[in-house]
């Protein structure tokens, strides 16, 4: 905050608020930090010296892609790196940043039959950090990759930052076995009838039920950071668990910088991917994949008979 401009009033409280300080403390007008804030080396202090005057430093760092948008920096971290704080700022400024962590995506392949009965790739685990208060230091920024959808269905790497971990997406059932757990699960494999993957509470949902009969015998729905996956009618696979929606990153620079996936003007990220077996069904809204693709980069999305999507991180703070 500032201190009130001209014609208005500064009272001691407002001047300790300023330097960081309870309302109530008690204050040395000539001292060191009162004079840095009001900008009077010597002499006698004048409380109308200190209109308009802050005591607010602002957050800067580097590592990742960086783009702006208005006062805040967000760093954009597609793969592993280092987010290094240069100035720590203070509670004036900012000294805090937000996180949106999400790790890969569950792969999907149901190995027998050309995958054609795989349940769709559980969604990256995926969370938002809010307020950690950091040093003057690197801080390791662990990216996860999606799971191998290649005759197996693989889990999902998980991703890390801040002292917080979260779980790779659980691959897709294979021909007629269940789904993995993870940080959403994966759909059960069709043919018979098994269930979805558990996914972890926070970080997504479960994946859905496969179908065992004729016409359909599809597999189940991955789980999506938004809802679960959908249980296989009887007519086709499961559709994907629709992903979350994040305000760290506007739809603008996600679009520019291929991260997540716009819909409507939002932002999603962790869709689960559709269950194999017909068509009609579809990957869950955030990089999920549709039947027989891999899900989308960036998202952690979970894969449809084909990969996860890989994780992301992205930091936000105020600059200005």
């Amino acid at each position: 905050m500032t201190l009130p401009s001209a014609g208005n009033p500064i009272s001691l409280q407002q001047v300790n608020v300023e330097l960081d300080l309870t309302a109530t403390a008690t204050i040395n007008m000539g001292g060191t930090a009162v004079r840095g804030l009001f900008d009077d080396a010597s002499g006698a202090i004048s409380m109308s010296d200190g209109y308009g005057k802050s005591n607010a430093q602002f957050m800067a760092a580097s590592g990742g892609t960086i783009v702006t948008e208005g006062d805040f920096k967000v760093h954009i971290f597609k793969s592993s790196g280092t987010l290094t704080i240069g100035t720590v700022g203070n509670a004036a400024g900012s000294n805090t940043v937000t996180a949106l962590i999400v790790a890969g995506g569950g792969g999907a392949n149901g190995g027998q039959w050309g995958g054609g009965y795989s349940g769709g790739g559980g969604a990256g685990g995926q969370r938002e950090v809010t307020g950690s208060s950091l040093s003057a230091q690197g801080y390791t920024i662990t990216v996860g990759a999606g799971g191998s959808g290649i005759n197996s269905s693989g889990t999902g790497s998980n991703s890390v930052a801040f002292s917080t971990t979260n779980t790779g997406g659980g691959g897709g059932g294979n021909y007629a076995t269940t789904g993995a757990n993870g940080g959403s699960g994966g759909g059960g494999g069709g043919d018979q009838t098994r269930s979805g993957g558990t996914g972890i509470s926070g970080q997504g949902n479960n994946g859905g039920t496969s179908y065992a009969e004729q016409p359909g015998e599809g597999g189940g729905g991955g789980g999506g950071k938004g809802a679960v996956g959908e249980n296989a009618p009887t007519n086709r696979g499961g559709s994907g668990g629709i992903g979350g929606t994040t305000a760290l990153i506007n739809a603008t620079n996600a679009a520019n910088q291929s991260v997540g996936e716009v819909s409507s003007g939002s932002v999603y990220f962790g869709g689960g991917g559709a269950g194999m077996r017909s068509s009609g069904q579809s990957g869950g809204l955030g990089g999920g994949a549709d039947p027989g693709n891999n899900a989308v980069a960036n998202t952690g999305g979970g894969g449809s008979n084909g990969t996860g999507g890989s994780g992301i991180v992205i930091v936000r703070y105020k600059f200005q």
